[in-house]
């Protein structure tokens, strides 16, 4: 049975205000413990919590024991007894700005940071000489990881962007809580029954290998998520994404409820074709569409679900009929439909990025 840590909406709005100032000195540590916490605090189980943000069990319950004590002030990370680091805490934020950007806006001509790169930017620039092994260590303190890097459109508007995150977005939440609508934001993902790879853990030189059947049938799933309550409203189906599948879907959404829905949708085709204007039009009565911004998919936070049930249901999987690829992805889809918590702790980073509720009201 999980513990619900409890905590009043001023208590929140300093936990957020505290986890910005984390982020902004890359204090990793303390990121995690206060993401713990607003984990906790959302109902989400010690075991669930240790899972998602890679923690030991008895670490989570240190940190809500902590913090039952203490309160914010269990929230002031103190560094590790050691060497105290060569470079300054301005030094490091500096580094930060430089790691953020391009290599070759600091003189490199690739296109990626590694780590020979990084111990020659921190020589150069500050006479800092670090052992390669140390690299990592540092900046994962500084709070980096390494990551895949993804590609985005070279037609970003960003003045557009700009201004449906500072005008629009905070409209559309208030208008949301005033009517106690559901504020769904909604997209659409296919599940390959090829499978799809991830890192893992393997011996050196020993690439691990994954059977597939090659086939590149896939399942498709329109999904939509309330940006309140995490509540997943989901539809798999093996036919096409069209205007007529995307109608049938919201269709049943609104059978599932009697309150307002606020719909956020992308651009594509067969959300603003002719036909669904019909459809939005025949039930504008309850249904309120707002469009993204073009190529702003990181404005969507359903993209983190998707992510997460690729990883819960693909990732280094083998399918050898497609209704096996059909069971592992509605089981996943089951699980998150039954956890939305775990769904609110997901969009946490969206939430930060565009705004709290209760920073609109």
């Amino acid at each position: 049975m999980s513990f619900t840590l409890p905590l009043s909406s001023l208590t929140r709005k300093q936990l957020y205000r505290r986890l910005q100032e984390a982020y902004a000195s890359g204090s990793l540590k303390l990121i995690k413990r206060i993401h713990a916490l607003l984990a906790l605090a959302q109902g989400q189980s010690v075991s669930d919590v240790a899972e998602m943000l890679s923690l030991g069990e008895q670490t989570v319950r240190d940190y809500r024991n902590q913090y039952l004590f203490k309160g914010m002030a269990s929230l002031v990370y103190k560094a590790p007894p050691g060497r105290p680091s060569k470079l300054t805490q301005t030094q490091r934020q500096q580094l930060a700005k430089w790691l953020q950007a391009s290599p070759q806006d600091s003189g490199y001509t690739s296109g990626c940071w590694n780590t020979p790169m990084i111990q020659d930017l921190i020589q150069r620039h500050f006479g800092v000489v670090y052992h390669p092994h140390y690299i990592a260590t540092l900046l994962r303190n500084m709070g980096f990881s390494y990551q895949k890097a993804r590609f985005v459109s070279d037609h970003l508007h960003e003045a557009k962007r700009l201004e449906w995150r500072q005008t629009r977005w905070p409209k559309i939440l208030r208008q949301a809580k005033k009517q106690n609508a559901l504020l769904l934001f909604g997209d659409e993902a296919s599940f390959a029954q090829w499978g799809s790879l991830s890192y893992t853990w393997a011996l050196r030189g020993k690439q691990p290998e994954v059977p597939t059947s090659g086939k590149r049938k896939a399942y498709k799933v329109f999904g939509l998520i309330d940006y309140f309550s995490g509540r997943f409203f989901y539809k798999a189906h093996t036919g096409r994404f069209n205007s007529q599948s995307y109608a049938a879907f919201l269709l049943d959404v609104l059978r599932q409820t009697t309150r307002p829905v606020v719909v956020i949708q992308d651009g594509a085709r067969y959300h603003t074709s002719k036909a669904m204007q019909t459809f939005f039009e025949a039930h504008a009565d309850r249904l309120t569409i707002e469009q993204l911004p073009a190529y702003s998919p990181d404005f969507n936070p359903i993209e983190h679900l998707w992510k997460k049930v690729k990883k819960e249901a693909t990732h280094l999987k083998h399918f050898p009929e497609f209704s096996d690829l059909q069971q592992e992805v509605d089981r996943a889809l089951r699980h998150f439909a039954q956890t939305p918590r775990e769904i609110t702790v997901l969009m946490a980073p969206y939430c930060e990025k565009l705004g709290r509720v209760d920073k609109a009201a």
